[in-house]
């Protein structure tokens, strides 16, 4: 019990050091100096450095999920996507969101070691919004076409900084997506 105590504050702690420092040049050793442990205890705990990084991104990517779940459920006035989208552009939340970009960009990049975890991620986020859609509206394609409008204006944001203009396009998109194919009226995604 001791030692899961142990992993589960490194994993925290490791995390924290990721928001500050990201993922891309990350190295054991200053990391393990700025956690107040050495790199031969992380490698005892996670066994490599992909390894550290797969369990804090699982911790992350628990953390949103949850966050997402918790923000769709929520009544209000405006779409669960909308919602999550003022969740994730505030100033607390979105060094979380853009440590899980870094983090997935980093990951296509060695397929043979994330793979799996970015199929996982992907298929959850999908069944996530399948979830959050209204029955009219529920479809795989829709899902995809939510989960794909999201990332890239979240990508966007983090690239120019134009939170309004962004936030006005997830508006014009979620009209559209009202609209539907029947040309009627639909419930709100």
């Amino acid at each position: 019990m001791k030692n899961s105590n142990r992993k589960a504050e490194l994993r925290s702690a490791a995390l924290d050091y990721l928001l500050a420092h990201g993922v891309a040049n990350v190295s054991l050793r200053p990391m393990a100096a700025a956690l107040g442990t050495s790199a031969r205890i992380l490698m005892f705990h996670f066994q490599s450095k992909e390894g550290l990084i797969g369990e804090v991104l699982e911790e992350l990517h628990a953390r949103l999920q949850a966050s997402f779940v918790k923000v769709a459920v929520d009544p209000g006035r405006d779409a669960p996507l909308m919602r999550f989208w003022k969740w994730a552009t505030s100033r607390k939340n979105l060094p979380y969101l853009r440590l899980l970009y870094e983090a997935q960009i980093v990951a296509a990049q060695n397929q043979a070691e994330y793979g799996r975890y970015l199929k996982k991620t992907s298929a959850d986020w999908q069944a996530l919004a399948f979830q959050a859609l209204s029955k009219s509206l529920r479809s795989e394609e829709m899902a995809t076409l939510c989960v794909a409008v999201f990332d890239g204006l979240l990508l966007e944001l983090m690239v120019t900084g134009e939170e309004r203009r962004l936030s006005r396009a997830l508006e014009r998109f979620l009209a559209m997506a009202k609209v539907g194919g029947s040309g009627k009226l639909q419930s709100a995604i």
